[in-house]
């Protein structure tokens, strides 16, 4: 058997970039390219995404949809990076760390669904506490995160870099999203098992990538009035085997930058998800966060972890 063969519709967007970047150095596949000048002409999409092993979809959202009505060959398996079938029907929704058997689903799907940067940060923290009945299902969540502005596509990227310094001040931090019913929320809610979808508040800063999703926990208000050691134990056992997931000791102040300060790029470059607990028992206070590279374990290095499963190979190519 030849070696298998990968196709990346949109490869010439920001993911798409980052994940050929990653595959390009490797010798165990193969990436097959289209013409540039073909790569907007639906009858030669179609042909390539139906001569793949694997085609990765790196597109909005409605072009993602588009390139799945393609799909003739039953053989053919689809990762999609973009948010169009995370909460869809019979697709895999791509975290492997998330569930036990969650591994076993990817390998063995013909769809699967790359996770979001902030659910992934989100569902990391509260999946396991959900399931476990210390945060109970109908628990009003709220969270708060930041990322860096490539975490916004083309447009936003190209904005930042085009910033004065007389301007910086202004693109420090901005909060938005202020509408609500932002694209990630769903996604949210459905995969980590609460009632009711989460409060999420976004942020963007003025740095290219790197991120904090933070969840704060009123213990008081939880029905089993938890400690920040229980919480803790619980986090910790879930991820213990996992590689891509790590879980900083309880309060560690050693990970702060001058034992006061989280910092937000300091897993960039990496396909690390890290999780950190913070609690005071005495003001029955907690606050969970998870740190990671929204262009790494948030998107392309995702992609290749999910890619590397679905095609039976070392989970771990391409994520050094």
């Amino acid at each position: 058997m030849g070696k298998p063969t990968v196709f990346i519709d949109g490869a010439e967007g920001t993911t798409g970039l980052q994940i050929h970047s990653r595959l390009n150095q490797r010798d165990d596949i193969e990436i097959v390219n289209i013409p540039p000048e073909k790569r907007k002409d639906p009858q030669v999409r179609s042909q390539f995404i139906n001569s793949a092993d694997v085609a990765i979809l790196c597109l909005p959202d409605n072009a993602a949809r588009e390139a799945v009505s393609f799909v003739t060959n039953p053989n053919v398996k689809i990762l999609d990076a973009s948010s169009a079938h995370r909460v869809a029907n019979d697709w895999v929704y791509g975290f492997p760390e998330l569930e036990e058997k969650r591994r076993e689903e990817i390998k063995n799907a013909k769809r699967v669904s790359n996770p979001g940067c902030y659910p992934t940060g989100f569902l990391a923290c509260v999946r396991p506490l959900v399931r476990a009945g210390i945060i109970p299902k109908d628990f009003p969540v709220t969270i708060n995160a930041i990322s860096g502005y490539s975490g916004g596509g083309r447009k936003l990227i190209e904005e930042y870099q085009s910033i004065s310094p007389e301007q910086s001040n202004n693109y420090a931090y901005g909060i938005y999203g202020l509408s609500f019913g932002h694209k990630h929320v769903k996604e949210m809610h459905q995969h980590s098992g609460l009632q009711f979808p989460p409060l999420f508040v976004p942020a963007v800063g003025n740095f290219e990538k790197g991120m904090l999703v933070q969840i704060p926990l009123p213990l008081h208000g939880l029905q089993n009035k938890p400690n920040g050691k229980l919480i803790h134990q619980i986090l910790e056992e879930y991820y213990h085997k996992e590689k891509y997931v790590s879980v900083a000791a309880l309060n560690d102040e050693s990970s702060l930058r001058k034992g006061k300060f989280i910092e937000s790029q300091a897993a960039n470059d990496s396909n690390l998800v890290q999780v950190f607990v913070f609690a005071n028992d005495e003001t029955k206070e907690a606050l969970l966060v998870a740190r990671l590279d929204n262009l790494g374990k948030g998107a392309s290095g995702a992609a290749v972890q999910n890619l590397n499963i679905m095609l039976g190979l070392d989970e771990n190519l391409g994520l050094s």
